[in-house]
């Protein structure tokens, strides 16, 4: 058993924390924080390493109580998550090895415990193995450093010369949102602007080059920003008049500008406007427009983008079969939605359950992962890996 599966057996049984894998069609009135898919690393929050492929219980999670819930980690290793709770105080939970927990060890844990001072947080991120937060415009980093994403003037390329505690990104203020990727990070200004720093490889960075940078860095020729959303080597960024800005690695058509160049500019991801929502997953992007419709682009092959083929997208398609999105994010292979309804869909890849349906079997359509009336409006995934929630 390799240590650090030990050290969660032996938590759990500290704590003898047992969590039964509830059906699918629970009761709407159910008022908890929902999760599936893999657990490997107790990454579900439920108090156990058991897969799950329907539904359970995040321990002592109410929906209620959160604002906005994040997951990390890279390809199901490492992975974790952190949820910001309405009062502006944060929880973490899963996997610690680059101390993305915030706790101050590298114990992992398989259910929620607060991030020890840490309170008036107004935004979270998690990336592959850091997280972010905002606290009164300033940005706050932990985990690993090893390219500089914590912004701190430091990088630390030691894999156990980590970040265990909150630390101050340098020289930013008047920070509204923040967004993480595998190993950089960017920030949204009050004042429309973006900044970015960390791995600079593929133009991840917006600045132009691709120089690694451990403090924050304007992004170029990027003005009246609304809303950013960060994938795991691009970035999109919705303009205060409806458009998509993008940038960063494009192999499998992320940017949307029907190429497969890389760019380390902002470019115009094509044929998009009116634009509400943006949704930056792995390598794969959703557009909610202002009519309610849904548009997708980027890597296909486990027909993840909804629109059932599994071709690439290198310029927006429309998806059909999604209609009324209050949410919509992807993790590794698969794709989730949450309805103006309550329910809650899925679609994709399914080798760990993450589709939710009771199966391991993948569908190019979306599945029914939880009822209408369900009381859900928020969805999140693993960005890279194959463990969902709902919330």
């Amino acid at each position: 058993m390799s240590p650090l599966r030990t050290t969660l057996t032996a938590a759990l049984t500290l704590a003898a924390l047992t969590a039964p894998c509830l059906p699918a069609h629970a009761a709407p009135s159910d008022p908890w924080v929902r999760s599936w898919g893999n657990n490997n690393l107790g990454q579900l929050g439920n108090g156990s390493l058991v897969l799950q492929p329907t539904p359970s219980d995040v321990q002592g999670l109410a929906r209620d109580d959160v604002k906005e819930l994040a997951g990390g980690g890279d390809i199901d290793k490492n992975t974790f998550a952190v949820a910001l709770l309405k009062d502006g105080t944060v929880r973490s939970w899963g996997a610690n090895l680059t101390g993305q927990l915030g706790n101050g060890t590298l114990t992992a844990q398989a259910f929620p415990a607060t991030v020890a001072g840490l309170s008036g947080v107004s935004e979270i991120s998690a990336g592959s193995n850091h997280a972010l937060a905002v606290r009164a415009g300033r940005v706050l980093s932990w985990g690993s450093n090893a390219k500089g994403q914590l912004g701190n003037g430091q990088t630390v390329a030691d894999p156990t010369g980590v970040q265990k505690l909150p630390v101050e990104v340098q020289s930013l203020n008047k920070v509204k949102d923040v967004g993480a990727g595998c190993d950089f990070s960017a920030a949204l200004r009050q004042d429309g602007t973006v900044w970015t720093w960390g791995e600079g490889a593929n133009g991840r960075l917006g600045t132009g080059d691709n120089t690694v940078r451990n403090t924050p860095q304007k992004v170029k020729d990027v003005a009246d920003i609304v809303s950013i959303s960060v994938g795991c080597a691009h970035v999109l960024a919705l303009t205060a008049d409806g458009t998509v800005k993008a940038w960063g690695k494009n192999t499998e058509g992320e940017l949307g500008n029907d190429s497969i160049t890389d760019s380390n500019v902002a470019v115009d991801v094509a044929y998009l406007d009116g634009v509400a929502r943006i949704s930056a997953n792995q390598y794969t992007n959703f557009a909610v427009l202002d009519d309610g419709s849904v548009s997708a682009w980027g890597w296909n092959a486990h027909a993840q983008l909804g629109d059932t083929t599994k071709v690439n997208r290198t310029t927006p398609v429309p998806v059909d079969a999604l209609q009324g999105v209050t949410d919509i994010v992807g993790g590794y292979d698969y794709s989730l939605a949450s309805l103006d309804d309550g329910s809650v869909i899925s679609w994709g890849g399914n080798g760990t359950s993450q589709l939710g349906d009771g199966t391991v079997d993948p569908s190019a359509t979306p599945v029914k992962v939880l009822p209408a009336g369900s009381g859900i409006a928020h969805v999140a995934t693993a960005k890279t890996g194959r463990s969902s929630f709902a919330y």
